[in-house]
């Protein structure tokens, strides 16, 4: 069996994290069992990142890389019927998602102060004294760092959140009034929307970029039924 290594959940979603929760929804979709062991650890992950599988022997990271060998040895029945104009698509959704809009989420919760004081509690508590004071200001200057290096983090707050808005607009005019993203049929894009955008809508941080998903009612629906439809023991 497979088995998913990640972050504890919180905030009542099955990751903070958008891209472990990808991929749990991504395997629930393709209904391959997993188990995800309580107590992960990192200092065990090939990338030195979550999530991270192992499979048969092989220990596998990132998210992407995950889901393509799982396509390779198990099969593809999420995307096989995709055109390949409708493949071009949704890579490039996925780049919005995890390549542009993830950071700007990133920003709201490390960078902003009261995403910071939510993720410090959340994501550090739990350390004992004396490393509660000094693990979490080490890993949010390494974060400030992994910003300024891709971009984002060189902009100031307006135009950040601008960036992340343009994207919310995209997706929700791609949306539109179909039930997946990409039509009538889950997608694998569908598993990375969906870990998107519910950790936007549904952590308790206010920010420009969750007031923006708001005025989209769209976004709020289709999280619903993707997590009646994937997550039923949640409901």
């Amino acid at each position: 069996m497979i088995k998913l290594y990640q972050f504890t959940p919180h905030f009542g979603l099955p990751n903070a994290s958008s891209f472990c929760m990808k991929l749990e929804t991504y395997l629930r979709m393709v209904r391959l069992p997993y188990e995800a062991p309580i107590n992960a650890d990192m200092r065990k992950a090939p990338k030195g990142k979550f999530p991270y599988i192992e499979d048969a022997g092989k220990t596998l990271g990132d998210s992407g890389l995950i889901i393509a060998y799982l396509k390779a040895t198990y099969g593809d029945p999420l995307d096989a019927a995709l055109s390949p104009a409708e493949r071009a698509v949704s890579l490039a959704f996925h780049r919005l998602l995890e390549e542009n809009l993830y950071w700007v989420m990133v920003y709201s919760r490390w960078i902003e102060e009261l995403g910071w004081e939510l993720t410090r509690k959340v994501f550090f508590s739990q350390l004992p004294a004396p490393l509660k004071l000094i693990v979490p200001p080490l890993v949010r200057r390494g974060v400030k760092k992994d910003l300024r290096g891709h971009g984002m983090g060189r902009h100031n707050r307006d135009e950040i959140y601008a960036i992340g808005c343009a994207d919310l607009t995209a997706l929700a005019d791609f949306l539109s009034d179909k039930p997946f993203f990409m039509g009538a049929q889950p997608t694998s894009l569908d598993a990375a929307a969906y870990a998107t955008l519910a950790n936007i809508l549904w952590i308790p941080l206010d920010s420009p970029l969750k007031q923006h998903a708001l005025k989209y009612p769209k976004f709020e629906a289709y999280c619903q039924h993707m997590k009646a439809k994937y997550y039923p023991e949640t409901i």
